[in-house]
């Protein structure tokens, strides 16, 4: 009645109360599971405001849950989205740091070479030791190396104040019993009081392997261009959340080309990597077209963050839904039918192929907001 039949990843954005940290989330959920916990590098940027120099990467602490086996029970890392909720000019909590550089070869040869445990002190000697330098101590207690040149290669800084509170609770890709495997990790937050950032998403991965066709990926495109704004509304996107919003046209204008259904995936992928497509969108399609290990997906990033899994199932089940009607469908327009409004919404979820138990709840659900 309520299962998800497609594998998906999740990322839940959640806040620590003060006086404690995601990686008190990751010790409760590997006490509660029999686990254990390490700590980890997790890679994010920045906007910068050095001028050429558009970003900043960086390394920050995350805590990685392992059962006995070692398989991933979940990830608590840094999102450096979260930020309204901090005190800034809360002092910098002790043994925390982050990494940064101006570029990401760099940050991941740290990953490689680094260790995580280490203090900050001590994290940048093996790559000090790979350049034939040393490190170098700096003022607000930066530690920095360079090259043999001078040039910088990275420096581990102090965390800004409060840094250590977000919590990016990451998943990974489930196959079977979404619900209950999404209960293990959620549960500890509540159990914690954690609570929702002012900022906070939702945001699901699925597999991209189902997806793996010229025609299809023109109608993912086609549909959520014409339906992503009163989707947005349907799910409750966060208005506060950063980091959305729409395709480049010049996305639309390649997959409505003539011929481009037509085209092998690989031909339609050779054609699509032209685009300057971003991650930090409505729907991120970029790891499709990209990808990175372990994240060949389709990411939609719309829906605010939630602390029970029962949400989350019901938004998973609507995208596994439209997913299946892109699959299914032999063409999508682009354009969306005149006059389109909310009313519409409705004609659209029954048109999905989806269990009458979420299509009733996505019927509700559009009813009060038309």
């Amino acid at each position: 009645m309520s299962q998800i039949n497609w594998k998906i990843g999740c990322e839940i954005e959640l806040l620590a109360p003060r006086g404690l940290s995601r990686k008190d989330l990751a010790e409760s959920i590997a006490q509660l599971n029999n686990g254990s916990v390490r700590r980890i590098f997790y890679p994010q940027s920045e906007p910068s405001k050095v001028p050429g120099k558009p970003l900043f990467h960086n390394l920050t602490l995350g805590f990685e849950v392992v059962d006995k086996k070692g398989n991933s029970i979940a990830k608590c890392v840094d999102d450096l989205t979260l930020q309204d909720d901090l005190n800034k000019s809360h002092p910098s909590k002790p043994g925390w740091y982050r990494i940064v550089s101006d570029d990401t070869r760099f940050l991941q040869l740290i990953i490689a070479q680094a260790n995580p445990e280490q203090s900050k002190a001590e994290v940048l000697k093996p790559i000090a030791d790979l350049f034939g330098t040393v490190t170098e101590s700096g003022t607000g207690g930066m530690v920095r190396v360079t090259d043999n040149t001078g040039l910088p290669i990275a420096i581990a800084a102090p965390l800004p104040g409060e840094r250590e509170r977000p919590c990016e609770l990451i998943t990974p890709p489930i196959n079977t019993n979404h619900l209950e495997n999404l209960e293990v990790v959620l549960h500890a937050a509540r159990l914690l009081n954690f609570n929702i950032p002012i900022e906070g998403a939702t945001h699901l991965h699925f597999d991209a392997v189902p997806l793996c066709s010229a025609n299809v990926f023109a109608n993912l495109v086609n549909i959520f261009h014409a339906r992503g704004k009163n989707l947005k509304r349907l799910v409750g996107t966060n208005p506060d959340c950063r980091r959305l919003g729409s395709w480049d046209t010049a996305l639309l204008k390649v997959v409505n080309e003539s011929g481009f259904r037509n085209l092998s995936w690989q031909e339609a992928l050779s054609k699509i990597a032209k685009l300057e497509l971003t991650k930090y969108c409505d729907f991120n399609l970029k790891n499709l077209i990209h990808p990175i290990p372990n994240k060949f997906t389709f990411e939609a990033r719309i829906f605010p963050a939630w602390l029970y899994a029962q949400p989350i199932i019901e938004a998973a089940a609507l995208f596994e839904a439209i997913l299946y009607y892109s699959i299914n469908t032999s063409y999508i327009s682009p354009h969306p039918p005149i006059e389109w409004e909310l009313k519409s919404v409705t004609e659209f979820i029954k048109l999905l192929p989806i269990s009458e138990y979420f299509r009733q709840i996505w019927l509700s659900r559009a009813a009060n907001i038309s």
